[in-house]
């Protein structure tokens, strides 16, 4: 396997995992409303957690583990539901002759000639999120105004979280593991797979920097290449985010690529 993340794990909200079977990648949720603790706090004892139990017993429910980590995760930092921190989950492990695949949120994972994702929250038809959406592409670009949308956006889906209307992550309630995208692939069949958080897939599918089955050949050092190319491009070419309307300049950003076909 080999990963990059910009900026680097310990200034991230994205976080990296990895057993002798498996891969784990969060994506904790940016907060623009106060939280009792950071989503890089979160995000990093959730994946702690998975990576422990997926280590003592590889070939365990993945839902089973995710939920029993969110409640641990919980208990740890007295975290009430509604009211705290959020991350996306990504489990891509190895079972004999299969991949299993868990993901809740919006990370990616891609295989040849698919791309699993869970995208519930982008469905949600919330009224802030494209008002600054389009007003970033008339050129309004980060002013107070666009924050004041993403405060308002963050209420309105902490009423739409981990409710059966509206979307599913890992929070505070273990219930939401059950939730999950899961999905069984051959491992015959799936000779590479490439992992993303949407940082770093929303930029590269917008500069056609999506050739996955070569990424999937890719070295740690080629991957850093590609996402420090799109944070310069959002830097220097895009700053206000006028061609790819997003939240803010810079989201973090983390690859995976995983050649199962040498393992």
């Amino acid at each position: 396997m080999a990963a990059a993340q910009l900026p680097a794990i310990d200034d991230s909200d994205d976080k990296i995992a990895t057993t002798d079977h498996a891969v784990i990648m969060l994506d904790g949720a940016s907060a623009f409303v106060p939280v009792p603790v950071p989503a890089s706090a979160y995000a990093d004892h959730l994946a702690e957690r998975l990576r422990l139990s997926l280590t003592r017993v590889p070939d365990a429910d993945l839902t089973a583990t995710l939920a029993e980590a969110i409640r641990e995760t919980a208990d740890h930092f007295d975290l009430a539901a509604g009211e705290s921190p959020s991350s996306t989950v990504t489990i891509a492990r190895e079972t004999g002759d299969h991949l299993d695949l868990l993901l809740l949120g919006d990370n990616l994972a891609i295989l040849p000639g698919e791309i699993i994702t869970d995208d519930r929250m982008d469905q949600l038809d919330l009224a802030p999120r494209t008002k600054y959406r389009q007003r970033l592409a008339a050129g309004s670009g980060y002013d107070e105004e666009h924050r004041r949308l993403l405060r308002e956006l963050q209420d309105q889906q902490a009423q739409c979280r981990n409710r059966v209307d509206g979307y599913w992550i890992a929070e505070a309630d273990p219930a939401a593991a059950a939730q999950a995208i899961t999905a069984r692939r051959s491992r015959s069949a799936t000779p590479w797979l490439v992992l993303a958080t949407d940082g770093a897939y929303n930029t590269m599918h917008h500069l056609a920097l999506d050739d996955w089955s070569a990424l999937a050949n890719a070295d740690s050092g080629q991957l850093h290449a590609v996402l420090s190319h799109c944070h310069r491009w959002e830097a220097d070419d895009d700053p206000q985010a006028q061609a790819l309307p997003r939240a803010k300049r810079h989201d973090d950003k983390s690859l995976a690529s995983i050649m199962l076909t040498d393992r």
